[in-house]
């Protein structure tokens, strides 16, 4: 019998004896698929991921992996950079279950935290806890989906280092299971069983401290000399921390050992006091070398952050965000960030104007800003934490990758170490989009290797091994922050002496003798070669706006007619190729995306997750033909809402759901389609035929027996539906409107507004017209939206073709969309579904209604009526993901509303997908999120504002005596002449 064949039944028999157990254990292929991958340049399909609920079930979990010699490795957020959180055997997923806060102990200024804690979400507890007093202080940029287990890994710290350290400073204690499953708590002074009626537990906690404290007495000089040198070595085993000065700090020692010698289950952690307030100087250069030149000076003034960014990553920003996100930024190629914590603002601003004064008397300050408004400040962070995300990709749509994103130098050899490295980036020919925590020394850097071909991989070698020798030359460490894994670990023996290699391998083998935890990594490492995901992948087409790489044509696609396929420019869909696995999609706030994974919390449900799924699929077929035909597709989509919040949060701009709408295109044309895409889908179609009958329609919706028949083919009967409008009132309400053909700006009446609130068409016309333009109405037509998000595209790229014909009238008024997901589908997917100049034309004159009257509001206009003393605020998702989320909250506060509860996520219908039988259950799962907080928290009489029509039927779902409201009625002036007194006659 092979070996092959005998690990596949040692596998079996251990998935066997796990479930057997109790444990959850998920060796599905599409599982497989979304954890063969972290943020880093690897991909190692494990054998099974097992989700366990307590620590006893990781203890047997472990135990019975050692009995069957299979690897484990632990993950938490999966947003590993170096590849530390993938592997062979079994993945261990702690951050399901395993995120349990304890009580704060203000006192001692600690708390013990589940492993499986989101670092901003331990955050939020804990201010919220304090009443502001204090503070977790480690903010790594992936705060928001980072858990407490995976940063104790690869000893994580962020912006603000300089004075906060890293996550060895803020680790008091630990508890944490061997292989061997002993339960065991780590402390300064040694280790201890954590129940001292667990003999196994004591036996082991007793041997590891021995052999402990023998390595380090044996090796004493080699700890002193080599180890903590500068502020960010993180690279290999920080064992200095066993030192008798530094007193035998086992829980510290752990910290950066990415698990590879125990699993850490959870953390007593230090909290800070956090600053009342904060002031920010920018700083302007000319060059990022001579940015470097000046951390020297900044430092000595004792800022709380010092963070770097070139021009490269403004200028991204710039293109992904706009440019309002980068005017705050002084003139520069280059810029430091610098903030520093007072008790007022005024004095941190002294602060900042001290060090303004210093700092520019050294002759290399272009240009620079104070900045004190916290809003203003946030705004400029932002350019420092998503610009760093949106570098995954150039402007021209190249993708750049880590690998050598992660060295440090002491801060006084920064600038030196740059004016070397930047030159070695040119040799190979490489562009780089570089930031980084400048006042710890720690460069973060993407480059675009090419990780495809032989040749592009055999220079990313060379350029790494080059990389390695110099950083090290300047006294620095291969890693700063996101540990060694498999992208450093090689490289360790050019760092370290061949007696401290020797120390490393005999620490992990304390703990682990046997390789099991995370094999490959730190000790007898994998080569930084092996396993890289792009190794055979074929490369992707080109998106809208970006230069084309591809050099094979793939096809997708059949006509209805002749069932010819029809050609596609990439073998990936919906940008699927462009995930690299930063995780933003898992952040349960901030943006929209994504809202499958914030009602589950489970990564098939992630845009990381669901692209992940599309890679692989690309991966085994070299195409994407017939992927809705394959389960682990299906299954990995299903619960996409199409929502379109990726395509504009995710940093890559994966698009799941424009994905989605090309395999459910591709599979069914030619075929029957399920009873929703004819009724939903083609709803459109019907609606004016419905208007006729609309008292029968309205009826037939109150039989039970009509609304069970229609569950059946796939209307939810759990769903209220709207009231259609006869024919009759929809055109009263246009005559209302009283259009100007000629009209200044022109209202587009579409379909779902003229069919199920044509009130809304006269009332957006008279706020427009109280603004000082005249209003005109479009042509009739339809932008396809429901067929695209229920797969029609071919009937969706008709309908919007002739959308365009008619809009494009040779003029450049603009045009007024009253529903935010049909101006969304026409700015959007026309360009990108039809092409060419007049698509163009119309979408850069497509507003949505909010858009037009924050445009307004900006030119010195101010509603007529009467501002609520409160109000809830649901702006639709594709409106987010398309024209921005702010337009409403603008016209919010310029009305003068007091209190405004934002939902900050999408409502849970996006069109189609809260109508559908199968999906009701996890609309309303999503509702509560955001939008039932949101309303929950607003008092009685509150406007609900809800321009999308699908946010309105979510409302009234809800709560049935709620009704959500259209900007354009709550600020129509004809309400303001309603609630004005009649003047009595003189």
């Amino acid at each position: 019998m092979s070996s092959g064949t005998n690990a596949a039944m040692d596998t079996t028999q251990l998935f066997a004896d796990l479930r057997a157990r109790g444990i959850e254990i998920d060796d599905d292929s599409r599982r497989l698929s979304e954890y063969s991958f972290d943020a880093s340049n690897y991909r190692i399909r494990p054998k099974a991921v097992v989700f366990p609920h307590t620590v006893e079930e990781v203890r047997s979990t472990l135990r019975a992996a050692q009995s069957y010699k299979i690897p484990v490795t632990t993950r938490g957020g999966g947003t590993s950079m170096a590849g530390n959180a993938v592997g062979h055997g079994l993945i261990l997923d702690l951050s399901r279950r395993f995120t349990e806060v304890a009580d704060i102990d203000i006192d001692d200024r600690s708390v013990w935290v589940g492993s499986g804690v989101v670092l901003g979400e331990l955050r939020s507890v804990v201010e919220r806890g304090t009443q502001g007093a204090l503070t977790f202080a480690p903010d790594p940029s992936s705060l928001s989906r980072a858990t407490i287990g995976g940063s104790i890994g690869n000893d994580a710290c962020g912006n603000h280092s300089v004075a906060y350290g890293r996550m060895t400073q803020h680790v008091q204690e630990i508890e944490a299971i061997t292989i061997d499953g002993a339960y065991l708590r780590l402390s300064p002074g040694g280790i201890t069983a954590i129940d001292p009626k667990d003999t196994q537990s004591v036996a082991r906690a007793e041997q590891l401290t021995a052999e402990l404290r023998d390595l380090v007495q044996a090796n004493l000089a080699a700890l002193r000399v080599e180890l903590q040198t500068i502020p960010r070595q993180v690279s290999g085993f920080h064992l200095g921390h066993l030192l008798p000065e530094e007193g035998f700090d086992v829980a510290a020692a752990l910290a950066g050992s990415e698990g590879t010698i125990a699993v850490v289950t959870r953390a007593l952690v230090k909290l800070v006091p956090r600053p009342p307030a904060t002031a920010l100087l920018c700083l302007g250069y000319a060059s990022t070398i001579d940015s470097a030149r000046d951390v020297m000076e900044i430092l000595a003034s004792k800022p709380t952050a010092i963070e770097g960014l070139d021009r490269s990553i403004v200028e991204i920003m710039r293109h992904r965000r706009g440019a309002e996100s980068v005017d705050g930024l002084p003139r520069g190629e280059a810029f430091l960030m610098v903030e520093f914590s007072a008790e007022t603002v005024e004095s941190g601003r002294e602060q900042c104007m001290r060090l303004l004064e210093a700092v520019t008397a050294q002759g290399r300050v272009t240009d620079a800003a104070v900045v004190t408004d916290s809003e203003a400040r946030a705004k400029l962070w932002r350019v420092r934490e998503d610009g760093a995300g949106l570098s995954s990709r150039r402007i021209d749509g190249k993708q750049t990758w880590p690998g050598w994103e992660d060295s440090a130098v002491a801060p006084e050899r920064l600038a030196d170490y740059l004016s070397e490295l930047l030159p070695l980036v040119d040799k190979y020919q490489y562009s780089a989009f570089m930031y980084g925590h400048f006042g710890a020394g720690c460069i973060h850097m993407r480059l675009d290797y090419d990780l495809r071909s032989r040749q592009g991989r055999n220079d990313f070698e060379a350029f790494t091994r080059e990389a390695a020798e110099l950083v090290v030359a300047h006294g620095g460490s291969l890693s700063g922050e996101h540990g060694d894994g498999r992208a450093r670990s090689e490289l360790l023996s050019v760092m370290y002496s061949p007696e401290m290699i020797e120390l490393f391998a005999a620490f992990k083998y304390a703990w682990d003798p046997e390789n099991l935890l995370n094999p490959g990594i730190i000790v007898d490492p994998d080569a930084f070669t092996a396993s890289l995901a792009l190794a055979g992948t074929p490369k992707p087409g080109p998106t809208l706006g970006e230069v084309s790489v591809i050099t094979e044509t793939a096809t997708m696609g059949l006509s209805i007619q002749s069932r010819t396929r029809l050609p596609l420019a990439s073998p990936y869909v919906g940008n699927a190729h462009a995930c690299i696995g930063v995780g933003r999609c898992r952040a349960t706030s901030g943006g929209f995306m994504c809202p499958s994974y914030r009602a589950t919390k489970d990564e098939k449900d992630s845009t990381r997750g669901r692209a992940r799924v599309l890679q692989e699929l690309t991966r085994a077929n070299k195409n994407s033909l017939d992927g809705w035909s394959s389960p682990e597709v299906r299954d990995a989509l299903d619960l996409c809402l199409s929502c379109k919040a990726c395509s504009s949060d995710c940093p890559t701009g994966v698009d799941i759901a424009e994905a989605k709408s090309e395999l459910i295109d591709e599979h069914y044309r030619g075929r029957i389609r399920p009873f929703t895409h004819y009724s939903i889908g083609w709803l459109p179609r019907w609606l004016p035929l419905i208007g006729h009958f609309s008292g029968i329609a309205n009826a037939g919706a109150r039989i039970g027996l009509l609304r069970r028949i229609a569950d059946w083919l796939g209307v939810s009967a759990r769903r209220r539906l709207p009231a259609f409008q006869s024919s009759r009132d929809i055109r009263r309400r246009l005559d209302e409107a009283s259009f100007d053909s000629t009209g200044e700006i022109l209202i587009f009446a579409d379909s779902f507004t003229k069919a199920f609130r044509p009130d809304a068409i006269a009332a957006a016309a008279r706020v427009l017209g109280d603004t000082g333009r005249t209003v005109g109405c479009t042509a009739d037509a339809c932008c396809g939206l429901t067929w695209i998000s229920t797969g029609q595209r071919e009937g969706a790229r008709r309908r919007l073709a002739r959308l365009i014909r008619k809009f494009d009238d040779g003029t450049n008024r603009d045009i007024v969309v009253l529903e935010p997901s049909c101006a969304a589908a026409i700015r959007d997917e026309g360009p990108k579904m039809v092409g060419g100049e007049a698509a163009d034309r119309v979408a850069a004159r497509v507003r949505s209604f909010s858009v037009a009257v924050d445009e307004a509001i900006q030119r010195g206009w101010r509603p007529s009526t009467t501002a609520p003393s409160a109000a809830v605020l649901q702006t639709h998702c594709h409106e987010h993901a398309v024209f921005g989320s702010g337009a409403q909250k603008r016209v919010l506060d310029a009305w003068g509303v007091p209190l405004v509860f934002e939902s900050s996520s999408c409502c849970g219908v996006a069109g189609n997908f809260g109508f559908e039988s199968e999906h009701f259950e996890m609309s309303m799962q999503v509702a509560e999120h955001s939008i039932v907080p949101a309303l929950r928290q607003a008092p009685e009489g509150a406007l609900v504002l809800t321009d999308g029509f699908s946010c309105t039927m979510q409302v009234s779902q809800i709560d049935p005596d709620l009704s959500g409201q259209h900007l354009a009625l709550a600020l129509d002036p004809a309400r303001a002449l309603a609630e004005t007194p009649m003047e009595a006659d003189e």
